[in-house]
């Protein structure tokens, strides 16, 4: 049999080479100087493994045992398993904030910061005027304070950690009042019944889905109540026949009977929108300067900065908070605040804001600037998906995203790509949004309408080259 096998230029098992032949051998230098013995030895081990079962199973062509050729393999298994599992993509969904996507890109300013921080030590908490230990919150609470109005602030690692340990500081074993049309459930399946569940608080639903008024929460007040809470409608709104209670008159009855009025504001800006042509959104500002005691809002949404959780308000309260054990399981490290205190620096100068925080950059990128970059990429675009498939440059909306304005769209330009062929389209653009996905840089669209689309919105000028450079050969 083994004769039969070598005559017919197929190998046997016996002729397999053993390891020690190809950890020797000159092809496998490379790999061995650029991954290590030990991932060499293994990846070896699995190809001379699956060598040995194809030749006892009908023979293996003698040019794949040569060294050179187990070399390639072997290099090409290691290579990709040393790709990193987090890339970067092209974002052209039309959702700027986009939770999958990382949410908010981080300002020029913040990396910088960032990459200090990687590779210094850095006073995270030292004290550099009195050579003690400092409080980390130390480094962005005066910014905060003077960007809110607020008297103290703190940050956790993210919004939902704010929530969580404010009720669970202020609120355990007793009860907080909140409208049942602000009992939202956000991505992931964070509700907040949940939330306030697990933080041990009770949580008092008053009104109705779409209508509460201020003697709901009046008549919810009990000698159980620990405070007054109100939640941003993120992600949904609710219009038609409603009506709710605003912030002012929340705090006026919980300041009344000496509770706390809270609010979770969930994406947090700290600048008003309409500035910049955005739809108005509360800042803040404003929800402090209304009577809120306390205020929780995202750092990687309208902010535009790292992922945080950001609590400001009374000093007492924030006080209180600071010293509740979760707080220091919920804390955020340093490469956190090495991003937020420049991200909170540029909101000092707010006539540059515009250009310089990348998240309010995108938003307000007119389709002036995004329409000519459309029609210079279609044809491009055309050629990369071939006769099949049909390109046109189009107008289109894009989305804030991350809860922040659910209903309000801007005005934006891309691509939109549709099957040119007869029959059903749907496989069609499934197989072409998986080949921009697979390009080294993958490409995430969002199929709809019998159409792939391609919102240029978050493709900036400087990357525009790089873009276009992968859509030089054919994708299939």
């Amino acid at each position: 049999m083994a004769d039969q096998t070598s005559g017919a230029g197929l190998a046997a098992a016996s002729d397999i080479p053993s390891l020690d032949r190809l950890l020797n051998a000159e092809a496998l230098r490379p790999a061995l100087a650029t991954h290590g013995r030990t991932q060499v030895v293994a990846a070896l081990r699995r190809d001379l493994e699956a060598l040995r079962k194809r030749a006892l199973d009908g023979g293996v062509p003698r040019h794949e045992l040569d060294a050179a050729a187990v070399a390639a393999r072997t290099s090409a298994a290691l290579d990709e398993a040393a790709q990193p599992r987090l890339r970067a993509v092209y974002n052209l969904t039309g959702t700027v904030l986009h939770t999958n996507l990382g949410r908010a890109l981080l300002p020029d300013e913040a990396v910088a910061s960032v990459l200090r921080a990687l590779t210094t030590p850095a006073n995270l908490e030292f004290d550099l005027d009195t050579g003690g230990r400092g409080d980390r919150d130390d480094l962005i609470d005066d910014l905060l304070c003077e960007l809110t109005g607020a008297e103290a602030a703190t940050v956790v690692n993210n919004n939902a950690a704010a929530v969580l340990l404010m009720l669970n500081a202020l609120a355990d074993r007793r009860e907080v009042v909140v409208s049942r049309g602000e009992l939202v459930e956000i991505g992931g399946a964070f509700r907040i019944p949940d939330i306030m569940k697990r933080a041990g608080a009770k949580l008092v639903e008053v009104g109705t889905t779409n209508r509460t008024h201020a003697a709901d929460y009046e008549n919810a007040i009990g000698p159980r109540t620990a405070m007054l809470m109100k939640v941003h409608c993120s992600n949904y709104a609710v219009t038609g026949f409603t009506k709710s209670v605003g912030v002012a008159d929340v705090a006026a009855l919980a300041h009344a009977r000496g509770l706390p009025a809270t609010v979770d504001l969930g994406s947090g800006t700290l600048v008003d929108l309409t500035q910049f042509g955005l739809p108005k959104e509360d800042t803040v500002r404003e929800t402090i300067a209304a009577g809120a005691d306390l205020v929780t809002f995202s750092g990687d949404k309208l902010l535009g900065g790292p992922q945080a959780g950001l609590l400001v308000g009374r000093a007492d309260l924030i006080r209180k908070i600071k010293k509740n054990p979760l707080k220091r399981a919920l804390r955020v490290g340093k490469l956190t605040l090495a991003a937020l205190e420049p991200v909170l620096q540029l909101y000092r100068a707010p006539e540059f804001l515009a250009q310089r925080l990348t998240t309010l950059r995108l938003l307000t990128r007119p389709m002036r600037d995004i329409q000519p970059q459309a029609e210079r990429l279609r044809g491009m675009l055309a050629h990369a998906v071939g006769r099949s498939y049909a390109v046109e440059a189009v107008p289109m909306f894009s989305q804030i995203g991350s809860g922040a304005l659910p209903i309000d769209q801007l005005p934006s330009y891309g691509l939109a790509v549709r099957y040119a062929g007869s029959g059903r389209p749907g496989r069609h653009l499934d197989r072409l949004e998986t080949l921009l996905r697979r390009l080294p840089v993958p490409v995430i669209g969002r199929i709809a309408d019998d159409a792939l689309w391609l919102d240029l919105r978050c493709l900036e000028d400087r990357d525009e080259a790089a873009f276009a450079a992968q859509l030089a050969e054919p994708l299939a």
